[in-house]
């Protein structure tokens, strides 16, 4: 036999054995994967913000699963609706009026959980706020908001739920955080510097926690399509702010179906992965930044040049529906409107 026989000989036999091995390690990550699944069959959740957008579309998602839940709000209207929705679906729901930035209300919350159904199974930190503008309009105090309402409450959520954890000797937290607690974003600066405190704060937590069998997902969504612009609020020039803001969150290229991302998120819970990222586009963008961070600085503030500025009243907040003009009445934007209605931001 030749040399080119044996080559082609020994070629064949280690291309078998690479496939054998591809083949053990996907089924023995298949049994490892069923072997941790999460059932929300009859499990209690708490989902903070889950009377609309994103909260409401988990809501649903785990409703459908069969999982009892807790929803709480601000909004007592809002929440009501919800309310009666999921219970039509069939869940069990308890809904609570509750501003998670006050840490009372977050030890409320979650001593109302376990008084209602005996125990908590699943927290998801998803309230949060968003301020939209430039710089220099921004002042402390929204950078004092954003934290509040973006970081504190989710921490202030966990302190409430991790001692009851440790007593049961487990627990799952998703962390609805963003792209923009990993990337930096033009005229999102609060938001974002909130987000990368939020960040941080889940990843710290999954790599202590995950020894007392807590397991904690960082979720790193892009924009979605659950109609939210309508409800985020703006400074500097109002109705510019709003225009370029609710036309990329309605844009298909730009935006991901929101029951998609829901979906998405209810799986991570389901195999206790450590981060999801929602989208190609958020993908991309954290692996860039890991390679290259001077480049998406250059992106940045190349795209920070194309965005408003500052109008006569730029240090007044408006609401989004506050900010409505002809830019933002048209076919591409009314998918946002149309989600608003869906996911009972109006």
């Amino acid at each position: 036999m030749n040399n080119n026989s044996n080559q082609s000989l020994f070629s064949g036999k280690l291309a078998l054995w690479a496939a054998a091995g591809l083949g053990a390690y996907a089924a023995a990550k298949h049994f490892y994967r069923e072997m941790i699944k999460f059932d929300f069959q009859d499990k209690v959740v708490v989902i903070t913000g889950g009377a609309r957008g994103l909260g409401l579309l988990l809501a649903r998602e785990l409703a459908a699963k069969g999982a009892n839940l807790v929803i709480c709000s601000r909004n007592a209207e809002q929440l009501f609706v919800a309310e009666q929705e999921l219970r039509r679906m069939g869940s069990t729901v308890l809904g609570l009026k509750a501003d998670v930035s006050d840490p009372r209300d977050a030890n409320r919350v979650i001593e109302a959980a376990i008084s209602q159904f005996g125990q908590v199974d699943v927290l998801i930190n998803n309230a949060g706020v968003m301020l939209v503008g430039p710089e220099n309009v921004m002042d402390v105090e929204d950078y004092k908001t954003a934290m509040d309402s973006n970081f504190w409450a989710a921490l202030y959520m966990i302190k409430a739920v991790l001692p009851h954890f440790h007593e049961r000797g487990e627990g799952r937290i998703a962390n609805v955080c963003s792209i923009g607690g990993k990337v930096a974003v033009p005229h999102l600066l609060p938001y974002s510097v909130s987000k990368f405190a939020m960040v941080a704060l889940s990843e710290g937590l999954h790599a202590e926690l995950k020894k007392d069998n807590i397991h904690i997902t960082t979720v790193i969504p892009n924009l979605m399509r659950t109609g939210s612009p309508r409800n985020v609020s703006l400074k500097g020039d109002h109705e510019a702010e709003y225009a370029w803001f609710k036309l990329a969150d309605s844009s298909p290229l730009l935006s991901q179906n929101a029951s998609d991302a829901a979906a998405q998120i209810v799986n991570a819970i389901v195999y206790r992965e450590a981060e999801v990222i929602l989208t190609k586009t958020a993908k991309l963008a954290v692996a860039v930044q890991g390679i290259s961070p001077a480049l998406v600085s250059l992106v940045m503030s190349t795209a920070n040049r194309f965005l408003p500025k500052s109008g006569p009243e730029g240090a007044i907040i408006r609401k989004g529906y506050e900010s409505e003009s002809k830019k933002t009445a048209g076919p591409v934007a009314s998918k946002s409107d149309r989600a608003a209605l869906e996911n009972n931001e109006l």
